[in-house]
């Protein structure tokens, strides 16, 4: 009995079951294993009669309204801030978005942030011209201070955030370190200067192998050894 497991126009990541059955044919982007058809890379998939295939989601970070993304400050206007999302398009953080504390009119913005502060960020509105407001009111967004910042593929942030944040805490408890994940790419990770170089290590290893299959057991083993010496 043939059976699609994923929607259609889904994100598939790298070694998700999109099809079981014979009759289900893969398409670009997928393979057979026996009686089910796997995906082997991060992309769209689309369903096209019987063959199943997937539409890279290569290339640079595209901003979609709801993502919560890493972003410098390149610039502090006297109503707000321009921030660096990492794509082709900057965003514009208005006072009012910015904190819940009320900002005087003509206040010293840079008391808030400065250029090249980072800060984590939502992503609240993007406009058919590619304008983007951001937000920083809502859980978990804030000021980035100290710790190091890397860039990543934006394709491969689900593979290591992981199913439910499976794959970052993994990071996490192993080495100590604090760590944010941008769905644009960048990582910001914060801990002893061992322990973040370690971090960059294993994220840098998912991001290269991250179309492997039994990658949560590779990168539990590779940390283990790390540590051990």
């Amino acid at each position: 009995m043939s059976k699609i497991i994923v929607s259609d126009k889904s994100i598939a990541v790298p070694g998700e079951t999109l099809a079981t059955g014979m009759d289900i044919l893969p398409g670009a982007g997928t393979y057979r294993e026996g009686e089910k058809i796997v995906a082997n890379r991060l992309g769209l998939a689309m369903v096209d009669g019987r063959t199943i295939k997937l539409l890279p989601l290569a290339g640079r970070y595209i901003p979609k309204t709801g993502d919560t993304i890493i972003c410098k400050v390149i610039d502090v206007s006297f109503s707000g801030w321009r921030l660096d999302t990492n794509s082709a398009y900057s965003a514009m953080m208005s006072m009012k978005d910015a904190t819940s504390e009320f900002i005087q009119r003509g206040a010293n913005l840079t008391q808030y942030y400065d250029l090249g502060d980072y800060v984590v960020c939502k992503i609240v509105n993007v406009t058919s011209q590619k304008l983007i407001d951001v937000s920083m009111k809502g859980p978990g967004l804030r000021k980035l201070k100290g710790g190091r910042t890397i860039e990543v593929d934006p394709n491969k942030v689900p593979r290591i955030i992981g199913k439910q944040g499976s794959m970052v805490t993994m990071i996490k408890d192993a080495t100590r370190c604090s760590i944010t994940v941008g769905q644009n790419g960048l990582v910001w990770i914060l801990g002893d200067p061992m322990s973040e170089l370690l971090a960059i290590e294993a994220i840098k290893k998912i991001e290269k192998e991250s179309h492997l299959s039994g990658l949560t057991d590779k990168i539990k083993e590779f940390l283990e050894k790390s540590i051990k010496h």
